[in-house]
């Protein structure tokens, strides 16, 4: 937990928003409406998470992309997403993400066979300090 004892702002950048959508219109598409929802819980929770504890276990310092960036994968999450009896078996996702002062920008939220660095804007990657507002 932060020093202050709240949690930590949660910022989307316009590409993980896109991301999150795209994401939730797959598995409605694939799995149906209620996994879809249970895969919204667990975005949810996941950015919960993270904002809790941006260091949590199961967050990764990814140095090679750039200074501060970190993934958590959705999987992590699982456990605190449940629905009654219903969970997400095996979540595809991870959150990249960096804190910047009282925030943690989420950058993108990628399948986890995707490339992190070819999907990263390169503003991002150069500005270890800064928001990622435009598109990447």
């Amino acid at each position: 937990m932060p020093e202050s004892g709240k949690p930590l702002r949660i910022v989307l950048a316009p590409s993980a928003q896109r991301d999150i959508r795209e994401a939730l219109k797959w598995s409605r598409e694939k799995f149906g409406d209620r996994a879809a929802g249970r895969y919204g819980n667990l975005l949810k929770q996941a950015l919960r998470d993270v904002a809790a504890d941006p260091e949590r276990p199961g967050s990764r310092e990814r140095a090679e992309l750039a200074q501060g960036v970190r993934t958590y994968h959705l999987f992590f999450s699982r456990d605190r997403a449940k629905c009654g009896l219903d969970v997400v078996r095996n979540p595809r996702h991870s959150l990249i993400y960096r804190r910047r002062d009282e925030v943690i920008d989420v950058v993108r939220v990628l399948h986890d066979a995707r490339d992190l660095e070819r999907h990263l804007p390169g503003d991002y990657l150069r500005s270890p300090g800064k928001p990622v507002r435009g598109k990447d």
